[in-house]
């Protein structure tokens, strides 16, 4: 008889997204790499290309579960381990991290969140040994998980305490906390329409925001979105679409976007009619933007450079808009991991960059030309007070204050000064996934 050949056996359903998820927690919490790196791009986690797309979706979820209920995970886990999470073993700490968030989260059955950790494990040199702890950890996470996280729900634990701290001193302890519970919720999908919001909210099933976003949970890959490949609107968060409106009419002005990437603002400028001239010092990051202007069909002049040594064409611009690098806690609703890279002595270095670009901007910009300056950082150095330096060291600058009538009559949005600064809590919903905002600061000055 001939021999047959036989295929190897496939891989159980579901353990590929949760090997991915567990190296990619790994990457962020032991190797300090952050979610873009190993998602997107050439440091992508090389698995990423085999896994269908509902397999993709799951794997994104797991890690950002992770994340998000990071601090609350440790208080239940240190509950139902005797000497702690193994430290000698990443691949067993990953593995009851999600399959405890699985189990305590998401909607998968706890048999099925438990047989696919201790897996995990089981395919790992050196976390095997652990795969009978992993097994009866999570056994008793299935059983007494919830009661355990119910005793620190108020104590706001999925945030690193010292971040924690610094909310609640600038924004209050009541304030702080609303945060931190916006930050545990999975957040929507933000879209920038061209045109029509409330017809394409029909089209996507979502909603309209008083501010013109398109407001929508996503079931399945963006890409695939009516719309997408017609260039018919872009993501971008709400609060991130305010700074560009800022400018008012500039029909036929030149404005300039200093770090531009990866181009939704200047692709705001650039609906409305103006010369976009777009730096980013990243090749990579403006091939990306231009590439989305491409999908927009969408015209701006763009350039890889360094914006604090760029410079510039002969003829000042009439607008410039800085969003500018920067800690960017208040993107931790849709990054998780900012949350656990950064620290909070990375602020000094990033306020003093902030600086040097906010002072050459204003070498950039006419007489009577505005200035629009933005981060996506909750920490007032980087928002308030920057502004406030800048004001006291350039007399030619003056702040034009933002009127709630920009903003869609959103009061709360606003400073006692007139800038604009957003929260996470900010714009409630019923339903938490629909809520939120990620947390902005903008000011507008013009140059005398």
């Amino acid at each position: 008889m001939p021999s047959q050949r036989f295929a190897p056996p496939s891989e159980v359903p579901g353990l590929a997204a949760r090997r991915i998820a567990a190296d990619i927690v790994d990457g962020v919490l032991h190797k300090h790499r952050t979610l873009d790196d190993q998602l997107d791009g050439g440091g992508a986690h090389p698995g990423l290309k085999t896994l269908a797309d509902r397999d993709r979706a799951l794997m994104r979820r797991l890690v950002a579960t992770v994340l998000r209920r990071l601090g609350t995970l440790g208080h239940v886990l240190s509950r139902l381990l005797d000497k702690g999470i193994p430290s000698d073993a990443p691949r067993a700490q990953s593995a009851l991290l999600i399959g405890a968030a699985q189990i305590l989260w998401m909607d998968v059955p706890d048999h099925a969140a438990v047989d696919l950790s201790v897996r995990l494990v089981q395919s790992d040199r050196r976390a095997a040994r652990y795969a009978g702890l992993v097994n009866a950890v999570l056994r008793r996470c299935a059983r007494e998980g919830k009661a355990l996280v119910e005793e620190v729900a108020a104590q706001s634990l999925d945030l690193p305490p010292w971040l924690l701290a610094r909310w609640s001193t600038h924004y209050g302890e009541a304030t702080a906390r609303d945060m931190a519970l916006a930050l545990g919720h999975e957040p929507s999908l933000d879209l920038t329409v061209k045109s029509d919001a409330a017809q394409w909210a029909s089209r996507l099933h979502g909603e309209t925001l008083p501010t013109g976003t398109v407001r929508m949970l996503l079931h399945g890959s963006v890409t695939m979105l009516p719309g997408f490949a017609e260039g018919q609107w872009w993501v971008q968060d709400a609060a991130a679409a305010l700074p560009a409106r800022l400018f008012g009419d500039i029909k036929g002005k030149s404005i300039a976007d200093l770090c531009a990437a990866p181009g939704g603002k200047t692709a705001q400028l650039a609906l409305s009619g103006a010369h976009v001239t777009a730096i980013d010092r990243s090749p990579a990051r403006v091939a990306r933007l231009r590439e989305n202007l491409g999908r927009l069909s969408l015209q701006a002049e763009t350039a890889v450079a360094d914006a604090v040594e760029w410079a510039g064409p002969a003829e000042a611009f009439d607008g410039i808009l800085i969003d500018a690098p920067c800690t960017s806690t208040g993107t931790i609703r849709r990054h998780p991991d900012v949350a656990w890279l950064r620290q909070e002595s990375d602020i000094a270095a990033l306020t003093a960059l902030q600086q040097r670009l906010l002072q050459k901007s204003v070498s950039l910009l006419k007489p009577g030309g505005t200035l629009v300056y933005c981060t996506c950082s909750l920490e007032p150095e980087e928002g308030e007070h920057a502004i406030a330096a800048l004001l006291a060291a350039e007399p030619a600058l003056r702040r034009v204050p933002i009127e709630a009538s920009e903003v869609a009559g959103l009061d709360e949005i606003l400073t006692r000064e007139g800038d604009l600064r957003t929260l996470p809590s900010h714009l409630p919903n019923a339903d938490p996934k629909l809520g939120g905002l990620d947390g902005f600061y903008a000011a507008r000055l013009v140059k005398s």
